[in-house]
């Protein structure tokens, strides 16, 4: 049962983009009715637990909620350009990288030989994976070009995205915020983000709303990793909560229908399973 708590927040965070696309509106759209969302499934929580929230933890917890609304919607922006399959690999790839690596700068994790081949291991597998799952075949030269186009600028996107998420994972470690005290101040600055990086774009229209269930489904996520954390382990969590790229991964393939020929459908997967390996690698590390 508590393993089976720990795989919930890959489930639910591996589909939330899957409901974005399917539910439509655009990123703007699907970024502002998902922060409203989380905020509507964390106050329900606050009212539950009731967790002291001081002003530090408050203001830490918007400033975290703000950028994980950067992150998301330039994710979201990303999958429009290039699609999900080929999007989420990638972001979740940079995600593990500087997380890692910022944990080692900052926080000083791999204190040991084992955690330090281990890391560097996964770091390697997270790279080769990525430019697995970002394989083109050689099509016509103008197309090749044009999908190369696409590809560049989807990175130079995510890597902005994964700024801001980067931010929304370490400013609550780095003063030492707990999960469940940064919840519902983290949903306020989520909503506060999802207006600020979307109302020059006119994101109000009933896809708002409609994208008001992926925001529930991510909060649920969020849920199910701190309950799982002191059954399972912080290392256990993580590597489990990453496995949630196989489900927009080849969600994006098979319920999106996105195209993708032989020879992308053998990198994708072998991909997958090294940046899913690399996750394990580095929940080992942190250990």
């Amino acid at each position: 049962m508590d393993i089976f708590l720990a795989i919930l927040p890959a489930i639910f965070w591996g589909s939330i983009v899957l409901f974005n696309v399917k539910l439509g509106g655009g990123p703007y759209s699907q970024v502002l009715g998902t922060t409203i969302g989380a905020l509507v499934f964390s106050i329900g929580v606050y009212f539950f637990v009731q967790p002291d929230l001081s002003p530090r933890i408050f203001a830490v917890g918007i400033i975290s909620g703000v950028f994980w609304a950067l992150g998301q919607v330039n994710q979201l922006k990303s999958i429009k350009l290039i699609g999900v399959s080929k999007t989420m690999p990638i972001s979740t790839g940079l995600q593990l990288v500087s997380t890692s690596l910022f944990g080692v700068l900052v926080f000083h994790e791999w204190a040991t030989t084992v955690s330090i081949v281990l890391g560097v291991l996964a770091l390697i597998f997270i790279i080769v994976g990525v430019v697995l799952t970002s394989l083109e075949d050689r099509w016509g030269q103008d197309n090749h070009e044009g999908k190369n186009e696409e590809i560049k600028k989807g990175i130079v996107i995510l890597l902005i995205s994964t700024l801001g998420y980067l931010v929304y994972v370490v400013v609550a470690r780095f003063f030492q915020v707990s999960g469940w005290a940064a919840l519902f101040p983290q949903a306020i600055g989520m909503v506060a983000g999802g207006l600020l990086f979307t109302f020059r774009h006119h994101p109000f229209n009933f896809y708002v709303i409609k994208n008001i269930i992926p925001g529930l489904v991510w909060a649920a996520g969020n849920l199910f990793l701190f309950i799982s954390q002191p059954r399972v382990g912080v290392a256990t969590s993580f590597s489990l909560s990453q496995m949630g790229i196989i489900i927009s991964t080849l969600g994006g393939i098979i319920i999106l229908g996105e195209k993708k020929t032989k020879r992308q459908m053998v990198g994708i997967v072998i991909g997958i399973i090294l940046i899913v390996i690399a996750g394990v690698m580095l929940g080992i590390a942190k250990a």
